[in-house]
């Protein structure tokens, strides 16, 4: 199956990287898409029935149909792409593979384990035929321990990684989010080590596997909370923070405005006194023997008695409001966004985490994740998904197939 389409080649810090990309779904094709973003060259290998992901748009409600299952699911997860639509089970299949591996930098599946291997593509094989290859194998649990083998998604990540506990208020049950947080978190320490492995290839001329999972990107995800947690052998207290010492206390800590409006600040014991007169709380505290934060550290019910304070104060006011004071005394503080008022954050809008593209189809511009890296001179571009096998015809000609050949493979379902 194939296409007619232009290529693209982006201006960025990646210029000139190949990039293979047997990816599916989310954590494997963000990784990729994040190459392509910076200006690599990322030829995204299908099946003739595509990445099982362009079938979200049946099953969809979404009325924004792009065509070739493009749905924001989709969208998100792979542009800055080339397509090629090719049937792998077949022995010129495999052959075109081979081909665009010899001259590839880095080749990128989340199978299964043992797929890649069963099916021809397995690291061992591919560094065969380019020793340089960096090659990225992505799984679920991570391939060493009792369920290397089983398939998962994000949900397994969150689920497994301890972020649910993060999720929770004292005394509800854990729960997994609704954000991928194990895709994304999983797609970053990818391209990470993609990156890693890489500048060993270009120093020594030797590639190498980089394993990695959606376990893995939740577990480092939880930092120093996990450590702490290690270290004491106990759970981490979850809702409100009140840490440190009865000496030393800190606190970070969320309450609601008049409205019902979430904020949150956070601030050690050198400025409670400063933040809670700016905000004109002291006196209260101070009457309901509420002040001395560091007695949260020694007694539940002078902690209870602190928060249940503060939640009475805060919603005497707006938090517009409450977060000026709070910044105009230099405390850390901020409004607890929705996604959809993230969306709309003016520090995300102008740092350009969030952007605009065009989208002819629907006469109209679309807001989509920009970059989260601004570079000075080599700036990052974003781009769009690539219809299925949109550049199969492209990327055949560049390895020296003649149209005929390529009209040949399309009758035979080849291509």
């Amino acid at each position: 199956m194939f296409s007619e389409g232009e290529g693209h080649q982006l201006e960025g810090p990646l210029k000139g990287l190949k990039v293979l990309d047997w990816t599916i779904w989310q954590f494997g094709p963000v990784s990729t898409s994040m190459m392509g973003d910076m200006g690599a060259d990322v030829i995204k290998i299908e099946s003739l029935d595509g990445d099982p992901s362009r079938g979200l748009a049946r099953a969809s409600n979404m009325t924004m149909d792009l065509g070739e299952g493009r749905v924001a699911y989709f969208e998100t997860c792979n542009r800055n792409k080339r397509s090629i639509a090719i049937n792998l089970k077949t022995k010129e299949g495999r052959s075109v593979l081979h081909q665009l591996v010899e001259k590839a930098d880095v080749f990128g599946q989340n199978f299964r384990p043992g797929a890649a291997e069963k099916n021809g593509f397995g690291y061992e094989e591919l560094r065969k035929i380019n020793p340089a290859l960096v090659y990225a194998s992505i799984s679920a649990y991570g391939q060493k321990g009792p369920h290397g083998s089983f398939a998962g998604t994000d949900a397994v990540g969150q689920a497994l990684g301890g972020i649910a506990e993060a999720y929770a208020g004292p005394g509800e049950s854990m729960r997994t989010g609704l954000v991928s947080v194990a895709d994304e978190t999983c797609a970053i320490l990818t391209f990470g080590g993609l990156l890693a492995a890489l500048y060993h290839a270009k120093n020594t001329g030797i590639g190498q596997k980089v394993e990695t999972s959606l376990v893995a990107g939740v577990v480092r995800l939880m930092g120093w909370t996990m450590t702490t947690t290690m270290w004491r052998d106990s759970n981490p207290i979850a809702g409100a923070r009140i840490n440190g010492t009865r000496e030393y206390p800190g606190i970070a800590a969320s309450f609601d405005d008049q409205d019902g409006r979430p904020m949150v600040f956070q601030l050690d014991h050198r400025h409670w006194e400063k933040a809670m007169r700016a905000l004109g709380f002291w006196d209260t505290l101070k009457e309901r023997g509420a002040s001395d934060l560091g007695l949260a550290l020694v007694s539940e019910k002078k902690k209870s008695l602190i928060l249940e304070t503060l939640a009475e104060l805060f919603r005497t006011g707006k938090r517009e409001s409450w977060i000026k004071i709070l910044r105009e005394a230099d405390i850390v503080s901020a409004p607890i966004n929705t996604l959809l008022e993230a969306s709309r954050d003016p520090d995300v809008l102008q740092n350009g985490y969030i952007t605009e593209i065009e989208y002819p189809e629907l006469g109209e511009k679309l807001k989509v994740h920009g970059s989260p890296w601004n570079f000075s001179e080599t700036p990052a571009k974003v781009g769009r998904a690539p219809q299925l096998g949109q550049h199969t015809a492209e990327i055949l000609e560049s390895l020296g197939y003649e149209r005929e050949q390529i009209d040949d493979f399309a009758s035979r379902n080849i291509v």
